[in-house]
């Protein structure tokens, strides 16, 4: 059967698998042409287990000598932060261990694009058990030229990773709420974002620096830029617990080590900050930080 396809729906999110568009609320979400590939996979085969052997023919093609797991890691990480989705508590898609990755979001498929023509270039191929996308002959060679110069510029990409990969320090929260008690509630914070930039689909993105011994040190936390210096750090992940006397607080900050300049700061409340809401804004931080690093300033 086949099904003529232009938009996909699910939870706040649309999402063009013919373009690789991407959107929330109506609003553009980055998502690179490679990532964005993979997402149209997982996403036409939603609630089954798509392989990391079927990505590869699929978007790579079985020839290609590129850094395949690397590649893979980049998208699904990327994939993940442009739906402020999480791989400990996915809500759109989960990490089957050893078998690949499944879309387990509900999917609403609309037949007609945004001025009510069909989609000429995209369709909804299902049968034998297997649902997948089908583009038309000149969909496939622009598809193909896409490729080539994905390929061509990941490549280049790979050559400098090593050196261009952006250095994370992650400074020990600080409490500011007059509170002793909160100490503890403070470093634990800090130690999850830690924990949440060293998941495996990040650390191809970034390296994350979080218990050198000088940051063991409060006083040498006062000159923070000196301390990212000292570790060779490019960029600054920032706390400070806050309280209103009624609710707490959690102010966090990315900072260029350089110029010492803003890329991102945003805040985060709840009523005592218990595990559940370390662990979520742990994560949204860690999100967060990683989307903006990896978006040129």
């Amino acid at each position: 059967m086949w099904f003529n396809i232009a938009v996909t729906r699910f939870g706040v999110f649309q999402f063009d698998p013919a373009s690789g568009e991407l959107s929330r609320d109506g609003a553009p979400v980055r998502l690179q042409s490679q990532p964005a590939r993979v997402l149209a996979i997982l996403v036409a085969r939603h609630g089954q287990i798509v392989s990391r052997d079927q990505l590869q023919r699929e978007v790579w093609g079985s020839g290609t000598h590129v850094d395949f797991e690397r590649g893979l890691n980049f998208c699904i990480a990327q994939i993940r932060t442009a739906l402020g989705d999480s791989a400990n508590a996915p809500r759109f898609i989960e990490t089957v261990p050893t078998q690949g990755y499944r879309f387990i979001a509900p999917v609403r498929v609309d037949p007609a694009t945004s001025n009510g023509e069909p989609s000429r270039n995209a369709e909804l191929v299902a049968g034998g058990g297997e649902v997948r996308l089908k583009r038309r002959p000149w969909g496939w060679l622009i598809a193909a030229v896409i490729a080539i110069c994905a390929l061509v510029t990941w490549t280049q990409l790979n050559r400098s990773s090593a050196s261009s990969k952006p250095t994370v320090v992650v400074i020990p929260f600080y409490n500011e709420t007059g509170r002793p008690d909160l100490e503890a509630t403070a470093r634990a914070i800090g130690d999850a974002v830690v924990a949440r930039l060293a998941v495996a689909e990040r650390t191809d993105l970034l390296s994350v620096i979080g218990n050198a011994p000088v940051l063991r040190n409060p006083f040498a936390r006062a000159d923070v830029q000196e301390v990212g210096r000292t570790l060779g750090a490019t960029h600054l992940v920032i706390g400070q617990l806050q309280s209103d006397g009624a609710r707490l607080r959690l102010m966090a900050h990315l900072v260029r080590v350089q110029d010492m300049k803003h890329l991102w700061a945003g805040p985060f409340e709840d009523d005592r900050f218990l595990f559940d809401a370390q662990a979520r804004t742990a994560e949204a931080i860690a999100a967060t930080a990683s989307f903006s690093l990896s978006t040129p300033h």
